[in-house]
């Protein structure tokens, strides 16, 4: 199988046969994917009023703290201007609640929320451990930060042209779903839903007689759903780089976490996140791929490592990660731009 795997400035996929692919550099895939980005933003072209027969979805990938990285990106996207040509968007755990703000304008906000507002001990605390209480306080994001520090337009994401789709995890049976919120207290729990995990984000969310936690234990990335969903190109945003990721593509979560997902749903899955991604990369860059079929994809990731983890309050270290990633994805545009 011949990897479709271009870097940016790189040449076309079969000058790469040789190469290993997923880890290339931080862009990975089919940069034809930010050219109709870029070509719709050219022409102003809005969802609703597309003058190509093109689907392009944006999947936002979670990982607690990591989502930094993320935040960046999509401030970068919104900064180029780039924001009106997906027509819809899938985001799980904290790549749900950036995504979010980035679909109704806030990205910049979005992003100055993760060194101001949640790299702090009000937000994440590991004290809290035993005294029943979550390490992470979704409900100081929720109602604090989304609130008044760094208002999000709640009533703007329902009628949104561009839909976005919640993807939440089953505790019966781990799998992934996206959930359809309707209304400002559904679009809430909904986000809290996709970033739960027992013991450290507070206890499973119930909707409509289902109990649900971080999206991204059962779907670290949506782009097969996004695939299935009619999309024709998808642009994904990761929160690890390549020297984060496990260098097996294939690599199962180990035994001790297959155990402790057992005991409580999702915690085992989260833990071990570098072994999450790889065949979801693999899907990205593989053009023989069997799930993917004429679709265009690609995956951007930071650039460099702001060593940051899961749990991070640093707000150096943070602030560093947000800039990191919007570099990123600012070269990965303008390369792309280079390439028109």
């Amino acid at each position: 199988m011949q990897p479709n795997t271009h870097p940016i400035r790189g040449g076309p996929a079969n000058e790469l046969s040789d190469v290993t692919p997923v880890l290339l550099s931080h862009v990975h895939g089919d940069p034809d994917v930010l050219r109709v980005l870029l070509a719709r933003a050219a022409e102003a072209s809005r969802p609703g009023g597309r003058r190509d027969p093109h689907r392009v979805a944006l999947v936002v990938g979670g990982g607690g703290m990591r989502g930094a990285y993320t935040a960046g990106m999509l401030r970068a996207l919104h900064r180029a201007g780039l924001r009106s040509g997906f027509d819809e968007v899938y985001g799980a755990s904290s790549g749900a609640f950036s995504a979010a703000a980035f679909l109704v304008g806030s990205a910049e906000a979005g992003a100055a929320a993760w060194p101001e507002d949640m790299a702090s001990r009000r937000f994440i605390d590991l004290r809290r451990l035993g005294t029943g209480r979550p390490v992470v306080a979704l409900d100081h994001l929720v109602h604090e930060v989304l609130a008044h520090r760094k208002p999000l337009a709640w009533d703007d994401l329902a009628p949104s042209r561009a839909p976005m789709r919640v993807v939440a995890t089953d505790t019966a049976d781990l799998t992934a779903h996206t959930l359809a919120p309707v209304s400002v207290p559904d679009w809430q729990r909904a986000l809290r839903a996709s970033a739960s995990i027992p013991l450290l984000a507070g206890p499973p969310v119930e909707i409509d007689g289902r109990r649900w936690i971080d999206g991204s234990v059962g779907e670290p990335l949506a782009v097969l759903r996004a695939l299935r969903g009619g999309a024709t190109h998808v642009l994904a945003l990761l929160c690890r780089g390549t020297g984060d990721l496990h260098a097996d593509a294939d690599a199962r979560l180990s035994l001790w976490a297959r155990a402790l997902d057992r005991l409580v749903p999702g915690l085992g899955s989260v833990a071990q996140g570098s072994r999450r991604y790889g065949r979801d990369l693999r899907l990205v860059t593989d053009a023989a791929h069997p799930d993917r079929g004429p679709a265009h994809l690609l995956a951007v990731g930071p650039a460099r490592s702001a060593g940051i983890g899961s749990l991070t309050i640093d707000p150096v270290a943070v602030a560093d990660a947000v800039r990191i990633g919007e570099e990123s994805t600012a070269r990965a545009v303008q390369g792309a731009a280079d390439q028109r």
